[in-house]
């Protein structure tokens, strides 16, 4: 599992023109799901990400995390994260990629345990499998990826 976390001032996907979510100051989670991926990685990655500190406290630290500023969380599924990078050539494999049904399973998953550490209000998601157009506005910016722990 690998994740891309962004601190945003907002964002928001589109599909088909139209928005499907959107959120305030918080995080937009871009989420690739592996073949070797389990019900426990969701877990793991799902508070890593929530109680992240990558929000400034009064004295400007990042010290506090979406929970802490009660911020909201995008999560948006993308394979592509997914490539390997092993082998030569300028075509990228997504050979290490889960397939799509139970791909979006974890991702399902993943989000119920988003729901489950935080709060459920403040989690939303694009739909697994569509073309979307996601709008960010990055806080900072401050990016942060990271993989299964």
């Amino acid at each position: 599992m690998i994740s891309v976390i962004q601190r945003v001032n907002h964002a928001n996907v589109s599909i088909n023109g139209n928005v499907y979510s959107s959120i305030g100051k918080g995080l937009l989670v871009l989420l690739g799901i592996h073949k070797t991926d389990s019900e426990p990685d969701c877990r793991a990655m799902a508070k890593k990400i929530t109680d992240l500190r990558i929000f400034n406290d009064e004295n400007d630290k990042m010290n506090l995390s979406v929970k802490d500023t009660e911020g909201e969380v995008l999560v948006i599924s993308q394979f592509t994260l997914c490539t390997d990078n092993e082998k030569s050539g300028n075509r990228p494999s997504f050979f290490k990629a889960e397939l799509p049904e139970r791909a979006n399973k974890m991702y399902e998953l993943f989000i119920d345990e988003m729901k489950s550490v935080y709060t459920e209000e403040k989690i939303r998601k694009g739909v697994f499998g569509e073309m979307m157009e996601v709008n960010l506005c990055n806080d900072g910016p401050v990016t942060i990826i990271l993989e299964r722990i």
